[in-house]
């Protein structure tokens, strides 16, 4: 059960200052703003930068400013963001079993 603290925290969410969402609330683009928001709530502070530096990533050319102006995350999080996704693949390797750096115990010498 959650807390009503937990509870607030979870329904509130960024409501988009863009000039589209303001002037059509309720237009498609600002429902598209609307869900994007929805999802970002409920992801932690690393997937939530990840995840807004890949929709800057899609937008290209000024899309840092964009998705700072829906989400209302600083530009400098979403840039750390998209430069996590661009080198994901290389950071997220799996050690294979045995790898890596020993246990001080195995190392200790016995008299």
């Amino acid at each position: 059960m959650m807390t009503r603290d937990q509870q607030q925290k979870r329904k509130a969410f960024h409501t988009c200052q863009c000039s589209s969402c303001q002037c059509h609330p309720y237009g498609g683009l600002a429902k598209q703003h609307h869900a994007i928001n929805r999802v970002l709530v409920t992801l932690n502070e690393k997937h939530r930068r990840r995840f807004a530096g890949l929709l800057a990533l899609e937008r290209g050319r000024g899309g840092i400013q964009a998705v700072a102006t829906i989400t209302g995350l600083s530009r400098n999080t979403i840039r750390r963001g998209r430069e996590e996704v661009r080198r994901t693949d290389r950071l997220n390797t799996v050690r294979h079993a045995g790898a890596g750096r020993q246990a001080v115990e195995k190392k200790a010498r016995t008299f």
